[in-house]
């Protein structure tokens, strides 16, 4: 055995003079330096890196039992030294968090941080449930004025009622999802205000995957289907789905490449999908007018990045896409009985 160094020995003589000065002291060792101390519901605190790396752990710690314990209860007779805090959950967050704070009365997390102004907004996992990662939200949209749908990037569905603050949020079961993808939203743009249920929901996936969903009864998709896309999205983050306002049964997608799919859901239904034979789905529209032109500087062809449908013109639309180039077009129906 090696004798200790001279700082180690310098440590051990601050642990003995420690003793005599310190009513509690615990020392745990964070895989990376933090700019947040925040304490959540039932005594958690919570942790998070702030590097430049990329990948920033945002950290739930049970604090040791003797923190736990009332005032008026004897001290210890040794300070502890080491992992005293213990892991309840955790993810990792693709930016510096420099701030956190926690939802009152919910297991809601917001952090902030470089390089922008951008709000992300966590989901505590259950207790118990290791070291599963936090979502990112992936879409948020108001149902009414006091109701609002949050979907999380793995697919996850969340009511939230404003008129509830005690337990606003309600998770939504999807059995049938598949798991490992990256899922975007899509509700009807007038839904505020009015009878939004006879509207489905459609989830769309990173690789093509398309479920309509009634919020009244999530165990089982209205309908589904394959969309015709080149392959798995480059970049998840930038898919897009959404009802046209005017025209019963018909949506767009885009973030798969520099293009822009309408379909209609007419005839769709529930054994015509991804877990069946079925065929894909086939677009009555396509706009390729983004393909021609790649992202400034980078010799990569763009992406459509976002798509908005007009509030009134039933068939036009707005598209946007990593080369600059904002687009509004009206497509045409040759067929009248396609929509």
């Amino acid at each position: 055995m090696e004798p200790p160094s001279a700082e180690e020995e310098a440590e051990a003589e601050w642990m003995l003079r420690a003793l005599r000065r310190y009513g509690e002291l615990h020392c745990f060792e964070l895989q990376a330096p933090t700019r947040v101390l925040e304490w959540t519901p039932g005594g958690r605190l919570c942790v998070a890196g702030y590097g430049q790396g990329g990948a920033n752990e945002i950290l739930q710690l049970v604090p040791p039992q003797t923190l736990q314990l009332r005032e008026t209860q004897p001290p210890p007779q040794s300070l502890p030294w080491g992992r005293d805090f213990q892991l309840l959950s955790g993810g990792f967050s693709p930016r510096p968090v420099h701030s956190l704070k926690a939802v009152p009365g919910t297991s809601l997390l917001v952090t902030s941080g470089p390089p922008d102004a951008t709000l992300q907004l966590w989901q505590l996992a259950p207790q118990g449930s290791g070291c599963a990662s936090c979502a990112l939200l992936s879409a948020l949209t108001f149902l009414d004025p006091c109701s609002l749908l949050l979907c999380g990037t793995e697919g996850q569905l969340c009511l939230a009622d404003v008129r509830q603050p005690p337990c606003p949020l309600r998770p939504l079961a999807l059995p049938w999802l598949c798991p490992g993808l990256h899922w975007s939203l899509g509700v009807r743009g007038e839904a505020v205000g009015s009878s939004w249920h006879c509207q489905p929901l459609a989830l769309l996936s990173s690789k093509g995957h398309l479920a309509l969903v009634d919020l009244r009864k999530t165990s089982e998709p209205l309908a589904s289907a394959c969309c015709k896309v080149p392959g798995a999205s480059p970049a998840p983050e930038l898919l897009c789905v959404s009802w046209a306002p005017a025209l019963q049964g018909c949506l767009a997608l885009s973030g798969f490449d520099g293009t822009v799919h309408i379909y209609s859901t007419q005839g769709w239904h529930s054994s015509q999908g991804w877990h069946s034979s079925a065929a894909q789905a086939e677009p009555i529209f396509i706009h390729q007018g983004h393909q021609f032109g790649g992202a400034p500087g980078t010799g990569a062809p763009a992406l459509v990045t976002t798509h908005s449908w007009h509030p009134e013109q039933p068939r036009t639309l707005l598209s946007a896409a990593t080369s600059g180039a904002l687009h509004a077009w009206q497509w045409l129906q040759p067929d009248a009985s396609s929509v």
